[in-house]
């Protein structure tokens, strides 16, 4: 096939698929023996999109007559998706540092949320910043997450609280969408917590009936262009009926249904967002039973967050549980001031020892599971032609290096790529080239 190309991966020692056959999400069977070629490569043309994959031999025959603009022997490495973190609040002034020896000390998240502590101070914090000084500490934040392998995120608002600051947060991930190279999946996170002076009710009243009104006209006018609305339904902050107006009214302007749910005390949060048609919900830690099997029967994934639970010392979501229910698990690094984890491969590994996953199962769940969970799974989360070409090289024989190397991916990844061009080279491969 001639003609010029953007980039060729050539002679891979393994080339992780993670599906083949176009598949929305893999479910436990499935994810549990994932798409893997030997001796492979791939083309990404010049959209930035997946035109081949199979055998080295059969590419290079394949492409005899093309050009490209990189290529990259990968001779005793693997190649795999780019990894998907489905939940993260990366958009935040302040440090909350001194709340990590609070929790060692034996305070829990709520005390420390009811001190003052918690979302509030990171609010006080992120409202006096300006839009510059947030863009700038969210880019830097981005890029150790494109280090760490990934390429499409999830990104909140909810340190406002109040329409402005809720707004400078959407624009400052708004200006990274267009200015970066990496994926990104914005949410409107108003009711991540009740306002100081505010009642519930005045909180969802003011959310639905100023909040929202102001997203949509902005998504008009092409300024602002939001996916998913989410609320943290806990006790002490938004409760269900509050909870389902809000997703509801997100819902009716088209926002996808992506929240928090279940994480401190059992609220029926999984119940209701299969009700609603919640593409997600996160946390789950206190999901029942019949919440699990809700969300099976509605494809509505959950999103699981290890961080969250080993670092709050909060007891683990039921990830095997779920899978043999037929839940769609995904997995977030849940990157915020109180779990700060920008490493997908770190979150992996917690899932496999903490949540008693398996590799394959983990890496489905950081790949197209994720990529569900954000309605992206159509360009996102695997290796097949037509999809983005966002791809991680890893410097080893087997893949499964990336999950097994606890804290070790910043030796282990070679190259990040997105849309078929190196965003990030890891040194010892010599020096970026530009396009």
């Amino acid at each position: 096939m001639a003609g010029r190309h953007r980039l060729l991966l050539e002679n891979a020692q393994q080339l992780v698929l993670v599906c083949g056959r176009g598949e929305e999400y893999l479910l436990r069977e499935a994810a549990a023996s994932l798409a893997v070629l030997r001796d492979a490569s791939l083309v990404v043309g010049l959209d930035g999109c997946i035109k081949a994959v199979g055998q080295a031999d059969v590419i290079r025959n394949q492409f005899s007559g093309a050009t490209f603009e990189r290529i990259i022997d990968c001779s005793g490495k693997c190649v795999l998706p780019g990894l998907v973190d489905a939940h993260t609040h990366p958009v935040w002034a302040g440090d909350r540092v001194h709340e990590f020896a609070m929790k060692l000390a034996g305070a829990s998240y709520m005390e420390i949320h009811q001190a003052g502590g918690g979302i509030h101070f990171t609010v006080e914090h992120t409202r006096k910043a300006t839009e510059e000084e947030l863009f700038n500490t969210f880019k830097h934040r981005l890029e150790r997450m494109r280090r760490a392998g990934s390429t499409l995120i999830e990104c909140k608002s909810g340190y406002g609280l109040n329409l402005e600051t809720e707004l400078k947060m959407l624009r400052v991930i708004e200006r990274a969408k267009q200015s970066m190279d990496i994926g990104i999946s914005s949410t409107y996170c108003g009711a991540h917590s009740v306002p100081k002076g505010k009642t519930v009710t005045e909180a969802t009243d003011d959310i639905i009936n100023n909040h929202l009104p102001k997203l949509k006209e902005l998504k008009l006018s092409g300024e602002i262009h939001v996916n998913n609305i989410d609320v943290f339904c806990e006790k002490g902050v938004f409760d269900l009926d509050s909870t389902r107006r809000i997703l509801q009214a997100g819902k009716d302007i088209g926002l996808q249904i992506n929240f928090h749910g279940d994480e401190l005390h059992p609220m029926k949060s999984a119940e209701l967002g299969a009700e609603l048609g919640a593409q997600a919900i996160s946390h789950l830690e206190e999901v029942s039973d019949e919440g699990i099997t809700a969300m099976a029967r509605a494809k509505c994934a959950a999103v699981l967050l290890p961080t969250t639970a080993y670092i709050l010392r909060l007891k683990q979501p039921q990830a095997r549980k779920m899978l043999e229910e037929g839940v769609i698990v995904a997995l977030g690094s849940d990157f915020n001031p109180n779990a700060y984890c920008f490493s997908m491969p770190m979150v992996m590994h917690l899932a496999c020892v903490n949540m008693k996953m398996s590799m394959n199962e983990a890496l489905a769940a950081a790949t197209i599971n994720a990529a569900y969970a954000l309605g992206k799974s159509d360009t996102h989360g695997s290796i097949e032609t037509g999809k983005q070409g966002d791809l991680v090289i890893i410097n080893s024989s087997r893949w499964e290096h990336l999950i097994y190397q606890f804290g070790g991916h910043e030796a282990l990844i070679d190259y990040v790529i997105v849309k078929g061009k190196v965003i990030y080279q890891n040194e010892r491969c010599g020096t970026m080239s530009s396009y």
